[in-house]
């Protein structure tokens, strides 16, 4: 089958390297010709675990390339994947402009009868705005809506085996069906979890999922809150509500807020939708007002610690970026401590494993940035946990002690609260939780919950 995926960028170069995993024919195009000189070099973008490899296995098997010649692409391409950028303002508002010139375009150049798939997160109602605009294209487009649920350091994984693949078409929309059908075939054989819907229920399915999402974890920095403040511990209300069946355990972890690309874009876009048609939104928003107010915890924690105030104070951070298993930084809490930690005259001495090298270019000199976790630690009065990659999870916690100045842990992940480190002469404090150490979830050893 023959592919064209338009956008390099996070969810177009992973969807095409999945979909020439599974045997399609793709071409990715970009108009950065430099990317696609990069990617031809076997160069990646972004830090992605796995992506490297599937990108290389499609060039080396010839079923995935990449160019800058949309009109060469499209020419004999079945299915056009749109998956461009779709920023967003601070009010929720949306920049279509991509793909709505991507769109164009392939009309423009399209030879014979294919599907235009509209794989960028975009407001409802795009689906019904880009048919008109190809409608007089000289052979016939068909627009589906297909958002991706990818997520950053498990998208290899989510892209080859996905829990649910959401297109949205018109019901009378049988050509586009059929080859939706066959292109996804080969991802369905151990689950056949194509849910087929109109094009706005799944414009608005994708923007309600993260939604969704962003509100167990606002909810649960709430609760952390009140545990804090009536001397409750945050895991095991976790452990006693996420054993609910109708609840679940994922994404009922307390921290320093949540980042990324999408949920904090997608929570803004869904209120500012429901504020437009005067339906409320009341809840989309809550969540933004509990973010940005848990996006300062961090910063707060330490002013308290340190009541003589920060300046001259060396405060270690791991983590940089804003999950692990990426470098990337967009909306990324650590930013907004470095920034309250510098304004406050803070030294900040600073390890991620992938992301360091975009940090550098926001921050410049005002942040030193190291190579080894243990590095940032030497003469600190605070080390910061603000991301929680693996390589953090079990330090040499004794060579730590005698490295700091201050041997104070702020936990923003509360990755260490069960190991009893105040017994090892730490000032230990996570979010959520008065105690430090081990917790008994049930009868048997003490144990932490599954993190989700």
């Amino acid at each position: 089958m023959n592919v064209v995926v338009v956008g390099t960028g996070y969810v177009g170069l992973v969807t095409a390297a999945g979909l020439a995993e599974m045997g399609a024919s793709v071409v990715a195009i970009d108009v950065d010709a430099a990317r696609i000189t990069s990617l031809r070099a076997g160069r990646l973008p972004m830090h992605e675990p796995g992506l490297a490899e599937l990108v290389s296995r499609g060039c080396s098997q010839t079923t995935l390339s990449f160019s800058t010649d949309l009109a060469g692409a499209v020419a004999e391409a079945e299915v056009v994947f749109v998956a461009v950028g779709t920023p967003s303002q601070e009010d929720g508002a949306v920049d279509l402009g991509a793909v709505e010139e991507v769109s164009e375009g392939v009309a423009q150049v399209a030879r014979r009868e294919l599907v235009l798939v509209l794989k960028s997160t975009v407001p409802v109602g795009t689906n019904q705005r880009i048919r008109a605009r190809v409608a007089q294209a000289r052979v016939p487009i068909h627009v589906v809506s297909n958002p991706e649920f990818l997520r950053e350091g498990a998208a290899v994984q989510d892209v080859l085996t996905p829990d649910r693949i959401v297109v949205g078409c018109e019901p009378t929309d049988t050509f586009a069906r059929r080859v939706m059908e066959r292109l996804y075939q080969p991802f369905m054989l151990q689950n056949r979890r194509i849910l087929w819907m109109d094009p706005k229920s799944a414009e608005l399915t994708k923007y309600a999922a993260n939604t969704m999402l962003a509100l167990r974890i606002s909810f649960m920095n709430e609760v952390a809150s009140l545990c804090e403040e009536l001397g409750a511990d945050i895991h095991q209300v976790r452990a006693g509500i996420g054993s609910d069946p109708r609840i679940g355990e994922r994404y009922l972890h307390a921290g320093p807020g949540f980042g990324g690309s999408c949920l904090p874009k997608d929570v803004a876009a869904l209120a500012r939708m429901a504020r437009e048609l005067g339906v409320g939104g009341e809840l989309a928003s809550a969540a933004q007002r509990v973010n940005r107010r848990q996006r300062g915890l961090l910063v707060q924690k330490l002013r308290r610690r340190f009541p003589e105030g920060l300046g001259g104070r060396v405060v270690a951070i791991w983590g940089l970026a804003f999950k692990p298993n990426t470098d990337d930084i967009r909306e990324a809490p650590a930013l907004d401590l470095l920034d309250a930690l510098v304004d406050a005259g803070a030294q900040v001495v600073a390890h991620d494993p992938a992301a360091m090298p975009r940090v550098r270019q926001r921050v410049g000199r005002a942040v030193r940035l190291v190579d080894r976790p243990m590095d940032a630690v030497i003469g600190a009065h605070a080390l910061v946990l603000v991301t929680e990659w693996r390589c953090y999870r079990s330090p040499d916690f004794r060579t730590m002690r005698e490295a700091m100045a201050r041997p104070y842990l702020l936990d923003g992940r509360n990755l260490w609260s069960s190991l009893g480190l105040s017994r090892l002469g730490f000032e230990y404090e996570g979010i959520g939780s008065a105690s430090d150490g081990w917790i008994q979830d049930g009868p048997g050893p003490a144990s932490r919950a599954t993190r989700g």
